[in-house]
């Protein structure tokens, strides 16, 4: 599929971008694209949270009243998680969410996010460019040029640029990264993908092994 690239105006150069049925036009799989993002989002979470259980609760260890003869239940510590000031009976502890997810169905989670994309028109090839200083100004009348400016838009790079990296930090709605980078979360968070012309050979040829 052949798609017009644009230049930083938002203006036709007249040339065509020839994107990879392989990677662009294949049937979508729904279930490699929600696990991909599964674990995305559960390799973000820190997993730190933790509650003390009664034997990590300060205090005594007397017995606090008879066994027997009381007419109600039995009550052997007052770190008890049925007192006031007890333990948490069954609670969180740190761990690790994150888990395995084999590498082709990440490759098809991803092809699958990006023609996703393709079929919902959200995919932009832009001719390279860089800016000589880094600067936002410079960065929001690109995402004006495109009217793009009030959508969450991803620019994949073919190689990474400082300069126009450090000019789109700043901007909420829009996140730069390499082509190495791309995962299955960004390309589906995104109202717009931007990709860069040097960025599609290595997209590419990530995708089609």
């Amino acid at each position: 599929m052949k798609v017009a690239v644009l230049d930083i105006k938002g203006k036709d150069t007249g040339r065509k971008a020839e994107l990879s049925k392989g990677v662009f036009a294949i049937e979508p799989n729904n279930h490699a694209v929600y696990l991909d993002v599964k674990q995305y989002l559960a390799n973000q979470r820190q997993g730190t949270h933790k509650a003390k259980e009664r034997a990590e609760i300060a205090g005594s260890t007397r017995k606090i009243k008879k066994q027997k003869g009381t007419g109600t239940a039995r009550a052997g510590s007052i770190k008890s998680g049925v007192f006031k000031g007890g333990g948490r009976m069954f609670g969180p502890r740190p761990r690790n969410y994150g888990f395995k997810l084999n590498k082709n169905v990440k490759r098809l989670a991803r092809k699958s996010a990006l023609s996703i994309k393709a079929n919902q028109d959200s995919i932009v090839v832009l001719e390279d460019f860089s800016f000589e200083t880094p600067q936002t100004k410079n960065f929001v009348n690109v995402l004006k040029a495109l009217e793009v400016e009030n959508k969450k838009t991803l620019f994949v790079l073919g190689d990474s640029n400082n300069n126009v990296y450090l000019s789109s930090r700043n901007l909420k709605r829009s996140e730069v990264i390499t082509s190495s980078e791309l995962s299955t979360y960004k390309i589906m968070n995104a109202n717009k993908v931007v990709l860069l012309e040097g960025a599609l050979e290595g997209i590419e040829t990530n995708l089609s092994k």
